[in-house]
């Protein structure tokens, strides 16, 4: 019998005895990262700091308009929940805690310039001219968006959660094969972020060089899931992986998202390509109105960041620096009422749309089976009025 060589072999142990239930695994923790840099210009206290990349140079009327922009945004979105609360809208999606970001990056846009929404960028409609009132139709459930995109480079309100990240990729990459000098922002949170079409948009810009921005609004939670349930990196480092830069700014600073908005967008139409700006921010309300945001985040949360908020932390300076004054808080709160009223009246003047209108726009050139279904449901309605109801 031949005996075989156990040299080398590592001997064997004998197997575990089972004592119980197994030890639950422990999540693996990864190296706590340096500190990320968040590019800021104005504390929460209202004080001016500089940083060595960005900076604004604003007159005092640019400076008021800023704050007049944030407080009138925020009057109007306070309007909109207090509306859909009384039924007169099916839903709304407030950026209360977001004026910043919102405002600062979008008067950082040049008329020609091109903007692809969320369904939250009230702030931005505002700087593009949007009427506040053409917003709320969608929410009402009387059109299917509210304003010609091509009258104000404001494309309709995307629902379908970072669609938009590509059809902001696409446009920007016809308006560079045009050889216009505009450049294409693409809005999304940080619950988009992980969606695989903003994925494929920061593949497609970076290796044809688009000119777009992706400014992602992080306002911490993506309807009840953390960030940190997300990723495991902050989210503008994602961007060197596709080979463009990132970079966070303070979203609660709308000095901050100014140039560094600004700056990205030059470096797009200068041909530099993309650039990926996170805005630090925080979403002070529910994600929805439909949404209790107290069952899953702490009070205590919010107000830490209730102590950074935007329009707080300019007015401080702006006192500070004696920019504003009695007088014109007096005008701006009796310009936010008057706003408020509109937006009261307007709403319960919207026109219900025609039934048939379902069927409208749906193809350019008509369709046979759209056809069918529009005659069936015009016999449909009809029914009713032969039996006299």
């Amino acid at each position: 019998m031949t005996v075989e060589s156990t040299a080398g072999r590592r001997p064997r142990r004998a197997p575990a005895k089972r004592t119980g239930a197994r030890k639950p695994k422990q999540p693996v923790q990864p190296a706590a990262p340096d500190q990320p840099e968040l590019v800021q210009l104005l504390t929460p206290e209202g004080k001016r700091v500089e940083h060595p990349e960005y900076s604004v140079d604003l007159t005092p009327d640019e400076l008021r308009g800023l704050y007049r922009d944030m407080v009138l945004t925020r009057r109007f979105d306070a309007e909109a929940t207090s509306l859909q609360r009384q039924g007169e809208l099916g839903l709304w999606a407030s950026l209360l805690g977001q004026e910043a970001a919102q405002i600062g990056s979008g008067r950082a846009l040049r008329d020609d310039d091109y903007v692809f929404p969320t369904y939250r960028e009230h702030g931005v409609a505002w700087c593009r001219g949007v009427d506040p009132t053409n917003l709320l139709g969608m929410f009402r459930g009387v059109n299917n968006g509210g304003w010609d995109p091509n009258s104000n480079n404001f494309h309709l309100y995307t629902i379908v959660i970072g669609s938009q990240a590509l059809h902001a990729t696409g446009y920007a990459m016809g308006v560079a094969k045009d050889g216009a000098d505009s450049a294409v922002i693409a809005y999304f949170g940080d619950g988009a972020s992980s969606q695989g079409d903003v994925a494929e948009a920061f593949t497609f810009s970076a290796v044809y060089n688009a000119p777009v921005v992706f400014f992602c609004q992080n306002n911490q939670w993506a309807i009840s899931e953390p960030t940190e349930k997300q990723t495991r990196v902050p989210l503008y480092r994602r961007a060197a992986g596709y080979g463009f830069p990132g970079v966070r700014v303070d979203g609660n600073d709308v000095l901050a998202c100014l140039a560094v908005t600004r700056a990205a967008l030059e470096r797009a139409r200068s041909g530099q390509g993309p650039t990926l700006v996170e805005a630090f921010t925080y979403r002070m309300g529910a994600h929805t109105t439909s949404d209790d945001p107290t069952r899953y985040r702490r009070d205590a949360e919010r107000e830490e960041w209730e102590a950074k908020d935007p329009i707080q932390r300019l007015r401080a300076h702006l006192e500070a620096e004696s920019v504003i004054d009695a007088d014109f808080l007096a005008a701006l709160e009796e310009e936010s009422e008057t706003l408020g009223r509109r937006v009261r009246e307007s709403i319960r003047l919207m026109p219900d749309p025609p039934p048939t209108a379902i069927f409208e726009n749906i193809y350019a050139d008509g369709h046979a089976l759209v056809d069918e279904e529009r005659a069936q449901f015009a016999a449909y309605q009809a029914s009713f009025a032969e039996e006299g109801h």
